[in-house]
């Protein structure tokens, strides 16, 4: 899957490639090409992912967090936070 800027963020429109596998890990890129390993889980029109602390291109920090992904009527996809940082051990 891909978001169309630097990072995640409420609303931010994400390309769902759907390649046939079911998880639970799978490759997000970001638009300033950065890529990272992440964890999904799909339930019809509602994806979970959960998306590991990196940095964007430029540097910044992006912490850890859960998003909700939405298909909408459309057939785009939106993300939604689904809760707060993501605690790392």
């Amino acid at each position: 899957m891909r978001f169309t800027f630097s990072h995640a963020f409420r609303g931010g429109c994400v390309i769902v490639d759907d390649d046939g596998t079911t998880g639970p890990e799978c490759l997000v890129e970001f638009g300033d090409g950065v890529t990272v390993v992440s964890e999904w889980r799909r339930g019809g029109d509602v994806m979970d992912l959960e998306i590991p602390a990196h940095r964007t291109a430029k540097g910044a920090r992006i912490a850890a967090r859960r998003w909700r992904l939405v298909r909408r009527k459309d057939g785009t996809w939106r993300s939604e936070r689904a809760s707060g940082e993501v605690e790392t051990p």
